[in-house]
């Protein structure tokens, strides 16, 4: 998210997590104030290759409640930034990269340091692409981490209905519910765009 009017609508659909991309080669970087939110969305700041002290200091600014880290940060990064923040309820979700194959292997080293992971399609911007990986690929998924999938909006509906018959049973019913709810907000008519990060 960047811009206030749209924060303030994406807030009114009242979802989990709202992002704020704290890097500065990408369009979308965020620099202004965070208008007032429900207390119930996770303010979450997207970083790529940050040090530890920076992301330290864009928690405190902003009251952040998530970090998402995008910039191939090793395990011991994670492990780190875990023991800084280990009085505090802050997540750490670690972001992985996918094109037509992935080794699900190398997530064992992240286990014990983050609270999610996310799979993202691989391409040459950060943090979207207009594409989708293959989510099949995630039946070979051997954790027991919970995950996030990261999607091109074009084929939000698509790739969603793939997720919930590869992903676990028991977040399928709430997934589909908050899939007809978010679905019904954001295709009725409106004065102006909505634009999510």
């Amino acid at each position: 998210m960047k811009y206030p009017e749209n924060i303030q609508d994406i807030a009114a659909l009242n979802p989990d997590y709202m992002g704020f991309i704290f890097y500065e080669k990408t369009p979308r970087f965020f620099n202004t104030e965070i208008p007032k939110i429900q207390n119930s969305i996770k303010k979450t700041g997207v970083f790529v290759k940050s040090k530890i002290a920076e992301i330290l200091d864009k928690i405190n600014k902003y009251d952040l409640n998530a970090i998402q880290l995008h910039g191939g940060e090793s395990a011991e990064f994670c492990a780190e930034l875990k023991l800084v923040l280990k009085e505090t309820s802050i997540e750490i979700i670690k972001v992985f990269s996918v094109k037509s194959e992935f080794d699900f292997n190398q997530l064992a080293d992240f286990e014990d340091h983050v609270d999610y992971f996310l799979f993202d399609t691989k391409g040459k911007h950060k943090g979207g692409n207009g594409e989708t990986f293959d989510w099949t690929l995630l039946k070979e998924y051997p954790s027991e981490k919970p995950f996030f999938l990261k999607t091109d909006s074009q084929r939000f509906s698509q790739n969603l209905l793939l997720h919930i018959r590869v992903n676990r049973p028991l977040v399928r019913h709430r997934t589909t519910l908050r899939l007809r709810s978010f679905k019904a907000q954001v295709q009725r008519p409106a004065s102006k765009d909505i634009v999510a990060s």
